[in-house]
């Protein structure tokens, strides 16, 4: 069983950055597909952005351009890093991670991290 724990998360006001972070509890990167994903009050859980085996990435419009994820092996962590953060990206952020083996699809998700933007 692979154990995501977010963390990084807080208040930040309106035009600033945070970074957040998912440590996993085994490296599973080489196979896996490591996505965020971000749930506001009174809305649908959505994608933020995915980084796959091989390092391809791929955002929502929504955050094209503002929002970057990476990921460091050796550490097992993947991040996400959020610049010019506006009201409109306040929303709990869960880590989530995708594999197959075999015929099996595994996936796991985080405990989520709170992120405030104030106006």
């Amino acid at each position: 069983q692979v154990q995501l724990v977010e963390s990084g998360g807080g208040l930040v006001q309106a035009g600033g950055s945070l970074r957040l972070s998912c440590a996993a509890s085994e490296s599973i990167f080489s196979r896996a597909a490591m996505s965020w994903y971000r749930q506001a009050p009174g809305k649908q859980r959505e994608l933020v952005g995915t980084i796959i085996s091989g390092g391809r990435t791929n955002y929502a419009d929504s955050v094209k351009g503002r929002f970057t994820i990476s990921r460091d092996s050796a550490k097992n962590t993947v991040s996400l890093q959020m610049n010019s953060l506006t009201p409109e990206d306040t929303a709990v952020y869960y880590c989530n991670a995708v594999y197959r083996e075999g015929v099996v699809t595994y996936m796991y998700w985080g405990q989520g991290t709170q992120v405030t933007v104030s106006s």
